[in-house]
């Protein structure tokens, strides 16, 4: 089969697909790209039987046939063509030439009949949302995901939606992370997306796009259509914790403050935190200010700025990343923080409304 297409066009889809390219894979045709051609229509599919990423571009061509190329090689190639055309040619025998203003490569290409298929899927169950809408959403919350195997369900995101809102939750154990917006469905939907797949999702949408992304849904699987990318991810299985039972309710403190005076003074916290010298962060709320200090074998650190309190004075601390992730991913000038007491979490929210809720669980103190 041969085709010749713009090396630029060409370079986007390769890249793209090989996301979901294994580094290293038992299955040999797993760590390639399938390029499946039909006259005009070059469709090239990564996969690693958990996430799947599949498009088609446009190409000069009245060849049909499929073949599979190294991801790794292929995309290096491509990357480095000189010229703004390139031609892939790949006879029976396996030999690819691979033709660039006055570069040629010839490697040595597989047969794609031991490359897995994609799982099938309809459209009949689809859920829409704005492209711009969905990527703030994982970009708010995927922080919370766990990064440990012993809960597999914890490595993915819950898509809670129902009565017309959708809940997007992540918890790791020590934090959680709840984004809300309104849905235009009454549908009932409960699923989990694997954190990997959503993390390719978002490098696909739009920053800030009103265009539309499909989701399919079925039993196993959800598919995402983005901007003629098809990703196909299986769903976790098992039971999601109880989100909505662990966020607080009442509280005996609330504080309003500046995001980023806040996110300045623990950044400087952490110049003294590292791997070695993990020690909390100790926010101390009371008489109009919040004083922060830390203390480890490097050094210490004394910070105070001033903040609007109500209620109860409070002294408390925190793993110091825990809480940045969750001030960063706020994204607001002015947060609301809610406590109840030192050793009960902390909950974040806007000002207004709730597009988002945060907890990060406390961090004993030597004092107490």
């Amino acid at each position: 089969m041969k085709f010749t297409c713009k090396q630029s066009v060409l370079n986007e889809a390769v890249n793209n697909v090989s996301r979901a390219v294994p580094q290293k894979s038992p299955v040999s045709a797993l760590e390639g790209i399938k390029m499946y051609l039909d006259k005009n229509t070059l469709e090239l599919t990564g996969y690693d039987l958990e996430l799947g990423i599949q498009t088609k571009i446009q190409v000069d061509s009245e060849d049909h046939g499929e073949f599979t190329v190294n991801a790794k090689l292929f995309a290096e190639i491509i990357r480095k063509m000189p010229s703004e055309d390139v031609s892939v040619d790949i006879n029976d025998k396996l030999k690819a030439t691979i033709k660039g203003g006055d570069a040629e490569y010839n490697i040595l290409a597989l047969s794609a009949d031991d490359y897995p298929s994609m799982p099938d899927y309809d459209t009949s169950d689809s859920i829409t949302i704005s492209q711009g809408l969905l990527k703030n959403m994982i970009g708010q919350t995927i922080f919370a995901v766990s990064v440990s195997d012993n809960k597999p369900i914890l490595t993915g995101e819950l898509f809670d939606i129902e009565n017309g809102i959708f809940n997007l939750v992540a918890i790791d154990g020590f934090r959680l992370a709840v984004r809300t917006e309104k849905l235009n469905t009454e549908d009932r939907h409960h699923f989990v997306v694997k954190a990997k797949a959503l993390s390719e999702v978002s490098k696909l949408l739009k920053d800030d796009g009103d265009d539309p992304v499909n989701m399919y849904l079925s039993r196993k699987h959800i598919v995402f259509d983005i901007n003629g990318y098809m990703v196909i991810s299986r769903l976790l299985e098992g039971e999601f914790h109880n989100y909505k039972g662990s966020i607080p309710q009442n509280h005996s403190t609330e504080i309003v403050l500046n995001t980023k005076a806040l996110i300045a003074s623990l950044e400087r916290c952490s110049l003294l935190i590292v791997e070695q010298t993990k020690a909390p962060v100790k926010c101390s709320f009371g008489d109009g200010q919040v004083k922060i200090s830390c203390s480890t074998t490097l050094g210490k650190l004394s910070d105070e700025f001033p903040v609007d309190i109500t209620g109860n004075k409070v002294d408390i601390g925190f793993n110091c990343k825990y809480l940045l992730d969750a001030l960063k991913a706020a994204e607001s000038d002015k947060v609301k923080l809610l406590l109840n007491g030192g050793l009960s979490p902390m909950k974040i929210v806007p000002i207004d409304g709730d597009a988002y809720t945060f907890l990060v669980l406390p961090v004993r103190l030597k004092s107490e």
